[in-house]
């Protein structure tokens, strides 16, 4: 994988950038759309790539090694081949949805033991197999295996827990180096940041983070209930440790203008389920602020459903009957969304990078943040 820095904003820390991996370009800064069971759920891979045009995706090793279980993917030929995606793939270590999904988990040294959310069968995930795989679902961007700490969180804890990660991360590494590739393509592993909302421990945790010497590096444990003022303050501390010359992940964040809040911080990468999972409850995100397409004043507006027609769907179908498919359950009702949502966050970090390339990105994200940040 290679990174270039391209330009960095004079009145903010925002980057423009690009990556290349050996299935593409990425440019930066990027949204990665959501597609955790090897699917951005209800969107056709024609209608995301040319629609939504994404760089890159994300995956998920807990999901997928659940279902369809690494076996069938590996007589796949690899997650790209399964779900015919001939671009990025990015696949997250499942240490969040261990602690997000499963019950009775049980965390040790050694790894952790969890219980299945589908079945309730009992597995155990370290830093070795999940880097296995990984390496078995065959996304080109792999993450270390992590303990997300929840929030609020205890000093002590998330002291302790940091410390694991990191002796997590050493394995990971070391592991990593020893099992090759299936597919005949590179993959690149990213360490990930931890430390919960306390600055010390985030300086810490990005120090021996940036001295692992990986080609990327994701900061982890946020937008998990926190303030967004103390999001920020994480992101600042830890994006001025981190090496200016690769690429760094926020993972899970978030609404638009937390995304472009985190731009102007120096954040390359993001991914989250809110375009997906919101837009499949109603909520559309548009540059003038958000709407609850559910909501009765809609009920009559025959305008479409977004002027500035990023996606065809924007000027294809209207407010009133997108509320009347929502009213009726339709599932067209939320794939309209999603590809609305999507198309929409897309646009907005592909704007963010013009106005970073032009010179002008502060006044343009300080103007846009008070834009979205409505009702409507």
């Amino acid at each position: 994988m290679k990174f270039d820095l391209l330009t960095t904003d004079i009145n903010s820390k925002a980057r423009a950038g690009e990556i290349t991996t050996d299935h593409g370009k990425i440019e930066t800064p990027i949204f990665m759309p959501v597609g955790t069971i090897a699917t951005v759920k209800g969107v056709h891979q024609r209608e995301l790539k040319e629609e939504i045009n994404p760089d890159i995706i994300l995956g998920n090793t807990y999901h997928l090694y659940l279902r369809p279980q690494t076996d069938i993917l590996r007589k796949a030929g690899g997650i790209h081949k399964f779900m015919n995606w001939d671009r990025n793939i990015l696949t997250d270590s499942g240490g969040y949805q261990v602690y997000s999904l499963s019950a009775n988990r049980k965390i040790k040294e050694e790894g952790v033991k969890f219980k299945s959310h589908i079945d309730g069968s009992y597995h155990f995930f370290t830093p070795e197999n999940v880097m296995e795989i990984q390496r078995t679902i065959g996304a080109d961007i792999i993450m270390a295996f992590d303990e997300c700490t929840p929030y609020p969180c205890d000093y002590r804890y998330a002291k302790r827990s940091m410390h694991m990660t990191h002796r997590w991360l050493d394995r990971c590494i070391k592991h990593f180096e020893k099992t090759p590739p299936l597919y005949g393509y590179e993959q690149t592993l990213f360490p990930i940041v931890q430390g919960s909302t306390y600055k010390d421990l985030r300086k810490q945790s990005a120090e021996y983070i940036a001295n692992a010497g990986a080609a990327g590096n994701a900061i982890g444990g946020l937008s998990v209930g926190e303030p967004a003022e103390e999001m920020y303050a994480m992101t600042e501390v830890v994006t001025e440790i981190l090496p200016e010359e690769k690429p760094r992940y926020l993972m899970g964040v978030g609404t638009p203008i937390n995304i472009l809040e985190n731009i102007a911080l120096g954040v390359d990468m993001f991914d989250c389920v809110m375009p997906t999972r919101n837009g499949r409850n109603g909520m559309l995100f548009t540059a003038y602020g958000t709407i609850n397409i559910k909501n009765k004043k809609w009920e009559d507006d025959f305008s479409p459903l977004d002027e500035m027609g990023i996606t065809w769907v924007d000027t294809e179908y209207s407010k009133a009957y997108v509320r009347h498919l929502f009213t009726v359950n339709e599932m067209l009702g939320r794939q309209i969304a999603t590809i609305h949502n999507l198309g929409f966050y897309l646009w907005l970090v592909r704007e963010a990078r013009k106005h970073i390339l032009a010179g002008d990105f502060r006044a343009w994200k300080d103007k846009m943040v008070k834009q979205m940040d409505k009702r409507l």
